[in-house]
């Protein structure tokens, strides 16, 4: 019986998906060099994305930081032993995320006009709290284990992320209010 449905699995054919990427064609983009031609579009996909919906960027922005604050304020904080980041840093690194967060929904509930100011804005202060997260941990450097500096590393690599789209996003707003 299971050799039966072996066979029948192995001779079904597949139904080719329209517009999907198999894990070959993958294969074939990271062997050609087109890894970062891929990887571009995408970013550009997302800044087109987020020039035809610029307030849903202070939406995602704002769940972000409500997410960063509970994993720091909470999360970190009740496992401090396992990331090594002191408790009294991990309070004051949550406490920015809640602030960006009433920034982010007002932006998002009140705000129609140059929105490429504000998107501007909230992406230098996010910048400015990686540096200052980059900062705090270098000064915490001897205390933090492994697992704290993955986080803060990958906390780091997805705000940057978003403030470059957000950046981008905000020239164009900006270029779009002045015509």
């Amino acid at each position: 019986m299971i050799g039966r449905v072996a066979l029948l699995v192995t001779f079904k054919k597949a139904k080719p998906k329209s517009q999907s990427l198999s894990r070959s064609h993958i294969r074939d983009l990271a062997a050609s060099g087109l890894k970062k031609r891929f990887l571009k579009m995408t970013i550009e996909q997302i800044v087109d994305w987020g020039n035809t919906n610029p307030k849903k960027l202070f939406q995602i922005d704002g769940f972000g930081a409500i997410l960063s604050a509970i994993l720091l304020g909470i999360v970190l904080v009740k496992w401090e032993y396992l990331f090594g980041i002191p408790k009294l840093t991990l309070y004051f690194l949550a406490s920015l995320p809640c602030l960006f967060a009433v920034y982010d929904f007002y932006c998002y509930f009140k705000i129609d006009n140059n929105l490429g100011d504000f998107i501007k804005r909230i992406a230098i202060i996010n910048l400015m709290y990686c540096c200052l997260s980059i900062g705090l941990a270098i000064y915490h450097r001897e205390d933090i284990k492994i697992l704290g500096w993955i986080y803060i590393l990958m906390e780091i690599a997805i705000v940057s992320g978003l403030s470059i789209i957000e950046l981008k996003v905000a020239k164009r707003q900006t270029e779009l209010t002045k015509i």
